[in-house]
Order: C-alpha cells, then structure tokens, then sequence
C-alpha cells in the first residue's frame, strides 16, 4: 500500500518570477502542519533540561530523549503554560476544531455510540472549514475521536469507539487518512477518502509519518500543488496502552530499559507504590519514538524546498500523569501534569526564536492559528477563543492584552434514558489557572461543593500542597471573581444554573 499524506505547502499565485530560467511563484499565505500525538505531556520534551530552556521553567524535565523536538524548539516560538482546559481527548478536539468550549462545541464528554449529546456540531465552522475556503488543500491523519459512533446492528449493546468518518463531517478535510479510536498501536487501521479500510502492520506514528511525506512529494498526484495545505496529524501514542513492546518500539525501549524508575520518574510527586509506575519506560519509549516520526516529517519538508513557508506545529490534546499525585486516571484533571501540553510553533522568518509564559487555553488555537497564516479576516465572529497571533509575532505586542487564566472544566456523565444511552451531562468540576495559582471546585449532584483544591503553584509546582481555602480566603476572593468572570464569558452551565455563589461571583 502506498497511501499519501499530507502537511501543508502554502502558495497561492500572484506572479511569476524568473530565476535561473526556472519560473516560480510568489507565495502568500503559509502551508500550516499541526501535529500532536494523544496524551503527551509538556514536561516530556528533552530540551527543558538544557540551557536556554530550563531556566523559563520552575520543574525539572523528564529524562527523554527527544532530539528532533530539542532543535527543532530552538527554532520556535515554545509556550511553557499552554492550557488543554477539558483534558480528555474528545472534548480538547472539539475545542481545537472549533474554537468553542465544549458546553458550544458539541462535545463535553470522550465520544462513545452511548454517549449520544457528545459529537462534534455539525453546524459550526471548523478551523479546517475556513482553511478549506480560503483556498487551502485540507488533510487529517490519525486519530479523530470527535463524532458519537453509529451503534452496530449486530451488537446494539455493545459501546462502540472507533467509527469511519463519513465526508459530509468531516469539516472541509478533502483529504483523509484516519480513524475514530482505536489503541492498538502496531496493528492500526485507517479508513481512506471513500473508506476503504487499510491494515498496515506498523507503529502509527511512523506509519502515519510516511503518508505524510508521501502526500508532501504528491505520490499519486493527490493534492492540487497550486494551492496552500493544512493538515493535522492525530498521532495515538504516547496514549495508553504503554505496558509491553506492543505498543511502543524495541529500539526506543532499549534507550530506556536499564534505568531505574527513580531515575526516569524525577517528578517529586509520584507515588512508587502505585503498579502503573513501571510503565513509564514504555511510555517515554513512545515520546521518543513520536519525535523520530516528527523528525521524519521535518526532514522531508526540508528536502523539498518547503520548509521556509510553513507553519509547523507540536502540541497534544492533554497531558500525562504517570503516577503524579498517586493517581491513576493520566488526564481529566486540574493537575499540571494533566493540563499542561507542549506548544511549539516554528515559522521560518517570521517568528524568531524564544520561550513565552502565554497563558493559551485550546480555544485560543484555532484563531491564533488562522492569524498566524494572514487569515485573519477569515476568523468567524462568534469564536470563543481568541486570537493571539500578535504576541507570537511580537512578545511585547500592545495592540493585544495577555490572557491572564485559563479554565479548567471537567464533565462527567448525566442522565441516561430507558436505553442505557448518555442524554445529559453533569458539570462536576470547574477551575482556574493564573500564572501563580490553580483553584478547582467539585461538587456533587445537589450541586454541593464536595471537594477543593487550591495550589501555589510559583511556590509549590509540583502542587504536593493542597492549600485549605477557609485558611486562604483573599487569595480564593480574588480567584473566584476571575472565574465567575470567565465561566458568564463562555455561558457555563456553572453560570447559569449559579453554581457556589457563596464562593464565585458571576
């Protein structure tokens, strides 16, 4: 099988130049490549241990070898506080696509066939809808885990995960190579544009690398090359499971497999009793072998002249904990180690090199994305989100002010109708990150707050003391004027169904 993939190669024609006798066109807007693999947290990326990086961080890095990703950061714009506010894969989906948090996008719960309210809106205007009109080839790759399956009429009790996506919701993607869920990472599968269905027996990460170089030199003339590309590149790993060399590279493993566990889990929160500590050879195996695939890609975009007029980004959905804070569940909640993602953003000439505290929530990425490609104008109206471009450009931009927190929102399910099918959710948790603070509240099905957490996280970034809020009440004051502010911003169910107004003021 030789199937293509995509990445994005920017270049509507104004004029014809001569050089050498070799014509060439004038390229105005950028190709734009999105990559970011499921479940990778911030803290895993190499160059945070090394001068020029870890000084802007108050953590240790983790001990991974990430060589691509280390020069490729020294080329970038690198966040160090990038937020994934709902850190659950589905729910980040839906707010990367749309620039809308999950109580607009669609989607405020992971997506099954029995979770029926939770699936992408087909009525909204993606990120790849405005590529896709303003002229660009539109691609995904991987992982999609944003639309609610059918249910299967042979086994209608079943849950179903994985799907096939059909065109008409696929948000302008007129090319695509991918799949809904599904975590067996060295016998994946894909659907293709008119779904057929492809078993390639190969880690997806280099599996997926290798559509996209193919769809890069246009193998089988699938891409119109006179036109811009966006393409997005769901990688799967490091998402579990990360327990065997099933699911990770030998020769990754081997980088990793004679090391101690207290020499690869630094974090000074991890719970070494916990089982799962033994996976994290397997699972920085897998950051290791995600950066050979991103280097695989960078590498190509080099070779074929197009790496100086494209916009290259490294991200995730959510992050990680990895026995952090004794927990088992990696992701969905308020945790540094789950919100916090990588956010790396390399563009030739344009964006020089440094490392920024920008507080981006994942709505913000889709705006920010589109302003960093001069498509501004192109940015829907009623986006939540916003559009920060400007400070990537210039850092002491005054035209735009800084965003000062981030929310975090954690949903679980509601009620289920006589079927068994998920027809509501329940807001149980809803948060705020400052630059020094993280403050959540939990509450119960009576809407009674059953559990806090509040974190100084300048003092304490590895969040080992949860403060007491009776004991902290200016610090929380101030806090939940800033939240009720953001939650009334974005219409929460918290706002409206007024949520511990003895705490938060809206």
């Amino acid at each position: 099988m030789n199937k293509k993939i995509l990445i994005v190669s920017a270049l509507p024609l104004l004029c014809f130049c001569s050089c050498s006798n070799v014509k060439r066109q004038e390229i105005k807007h950028p190709n734009v490549i999105y990559i970011f693999p499921d479940q990778y947290r911030n803290h895993a990326l190499g160059f945070w241990s090394s001068e020029g990086f870890r000084e802007y961080v108050n953590f240790q890095g983790d001990p991974v070898i990430t060589p691509n990703l280390d020069r490729f950061a020294k080329e970038s714009v690198v966040l160090t506080s990038a937020q994934s506010n709902c850190p659950v894969s589905s729910p980040h989906r839906g707010m990367l696509l749309t620039g809308m948090y999950p109580n607009k996008s669609g989607i405020s719960l992971n997506c099954n066939s029995q979770r029926i309210i939770s699936s992408l809106r087909q009525d909204l205007t993606c990120i790849s809808d405005v590529y896709n009109k303003a002229g660009y080839e539109c691609a995904y790759f991987g992982k999609w885990h944003a639309d609610c399956p059918d249910k299967s009429k042979e086994v209608p009790d079943s849950i179903i995960w994985d799907t096939y996506t059909p065109k008409e919701k696929r948000h302008g993607f007129n090319y695509w190579y991918s799949y809904g869920v599904f975590d067996v990472h060295k016998n994946p599968h894909y659907w293709d544009n008119n779904g057929t269905k492809y078993e390639p027996h190969e880690w997806s990460p280099i599996h997926e690398a290798s559509q996209v170089i193919s769809y890069l030199k246009n193998e089988g003339n699938v891409r119109d090359e006179s036109k811009p590309f966006f393409i997005m590149v769901g990688m799967n790993p490091p998402h579990h499971p990360y327990n065997s060399l099933e699911d990770c590279m030998e020769e990754d493993f081997n980088l990793y497999k004679d090391k101690s566990l207290e020499s690869l889990l630094v974090r000074p929160n991890v719970d070494f009793k916990m089982k799962k500590t033994s996976s994290a050879k397997y699972y920085f195996a897998a950051v290791t072998g995600v950066d050979r695939a991103f280097g695989q890609i960078l590498e190509t975009l080099k070779e074929l002249g197009l790496k100086d007029n494209t916009i290259v980004v490294f991200a995730s959905d959510h992050g990680e904990t990895m026995c952090s804070q004794g927990v088992g569940d990696p992701k969905n909640s308020p945790f540094t180690e789950s919100m916090n993602i990588p956010f790396l953003v390399r563009y030739p000439q344009k964006l020089k090199h440094r490392v920024d505290n920008l507080l981006l929530s994942t709505p913000d990425i889709m705006p920010t994305l589109l302003g960093l490609s001069g498509l501004t104008d192109y940015i829907p109206r009623n986006l939540q989100g916003k559009n920060y471009a400007p400070l990537f450009f210039d850092k002491d931009c005054s035209l735009i002010e800084r965003p000062t927190c981030a929310l975090y929102i954690r949903n679980v399910e509601g009620k289920k109708n006589e079927v068994g099918d998920v027809v509501s959710y329940f807001p149980e948790a809803r948060g705020i990150k400052t630059e020094k603070y993280t403050l959540a509240f939990y509450i119960n099905k009576k809407n009674e707050l059953m559990k806090t957490f509040l974190f100084d996280d300048e003092k304490d970034p590895y969040q080992l003391n949860n403060l007491p809020i009776e004991e902290n009440r200016d610090i929380v004051k101030g806090l939940c004027v800033e939240l009720g502010a953001e939650l009334k911003k974005i219409d929460d169910p918290w706002y409206i169904q007024k949520v511990l107004t003895d705490l938060i003021k809206y």
